[in-house]
């Protein structure tokens, strides 16, 4: 299941959606899709903690 490269957000959803597709709940699918995003070189922040 190869995912797209890239930094938009039509290639982040359509991530998204193979994933899910895939079985993956949607949390894990977005965490995915943004990383891979992040690979590619989008300025994506990480999740902040408190």
């Amino acid at each position: 299941m190869p995912l797209k490269r890239g930094t938009s957000k039509e290639t982040v959803s359509r991530n998204i959606k193979t994933e899910t597709k895939h079985g993956k709940p949607h949390k894990q699918a977005v965490a995915i899709a943004l990383n891979q995003a992040r690979k590619s070189g989008a300025k994506i922040p990480k999740k902040s903690e408190k």
